[in-house]
């Protein structure tokens, strides 16, 4: 009895052993389900981290995860991929970044300087200021209140200033008058713009007549004056003091101020 009671616990020890054979072999089980299988061609990781490149390159807009998902292998770890690709462009001149929960590559901050560009934007003239221009340029040096006697209306505010602002207007001196008004006068950059080559080769009145600029029936005593770069009361009246000439701008600019109170 007793030999047969010995064998009994090495039976035993057996049965045990057998149990947890078996409870391993379920644990794998439920580990290899939880672990992904990759198709027979899916590509690896590198490979992954390619494809996801090339669609983030190729889009036309930010893509979402599930956008970038839907074209990788099926079980593909697209946000294990992005990861090492944002990584891997880190260093790089341009960025793999996140925006509104999308993906997309940017130019790196560092670098942005790169991308500007300094464009002229062209602007119209408006019909005042063509005609205040015109009036300058054909009575050199003139006044402000020569130039709204001429027009017959009053000088918007800031119509001066764009043609200053433009380059083809400036100061040209204080007319010797009560109060002592400043002058207007065209520049260099006028006569560059309109492809003159001093200020005398403006049109006259008949080739203002022939391109149809004039009225046939002119009142009687009109005339175009012939322009003047030159002389003229109140050409280059200034005080060689840089601060009169400040202060004729903060004068000029007081009128439109005072105006624009009306």
């Amino acid at each position: 009895m007793l030999p047969e009671e010995a064998e009994m616990p090495a039976d035993g020890g057996e049965e045990d052993l057998d149990g947890e054979e078996s409870a391993l072999d379920g644990e794998a089980e439920d580990a290899a389900e939880n672990v992904v299988r990759f198709p027979g061609n899916a590509a690896d990781h590198a490979q992954l981290m390619r494809m996801v490149e090339a669609l983030l390159f190729a889009a036309a807009e930010p893509l979402d995860i599930d956008s970038i998902a839907g074209r990788l292998p099926e079980g593909a770890d697209v946000g294990a991929v992005i990861e090492d690709l944002q990584k891997a462009y880190e260093s790089r001149g341009v960025h793999l970044v996140r925006i509104a929960n999308k993906w997309m590559f940017r130019t790196a901050d560092d670098l942005s300087f790169l991308m500007e560009r300094e464009a002229v934007e062209q602007k119209k003239l408006s019909r005042a200021a063509m005609e205040t221009l015109a009036i300058i340029a054909y009575h050199q040096p003139a006044t402000r209140a020569e130039i709204e006697e001429i027009r017959g209306v009053t000088v918007s505010k800031g119509t001066l200033d764009v043609l200053m602002e433009t380059g083809w207007v400036r100061l040209r001196g204080r007319k010797k008058t009560p109060g002592r008004p400043v002058t207007y006068g065209t520049t260099e950059a006028f006569l560059v713009h309109f492809g003159l080559e001093n200020i005398g080769d403006l049109p006259g009145m008949d080739e203002l007549k022939a391109a149809g600029l004039l009225d046939g029936r002119l009142p009687p005593g009109f005339d175009v004056p012939t322009p003047s770069e030159t002389g003229g009361e109140g050409d280059g009246d200034f005080s060689d003091d840089e601060e009169e000439y400040g202060a004729a701008l903060d004068e000029h600019l007081a009128q439109d101020s005072a105006e624009d109170d009306r």
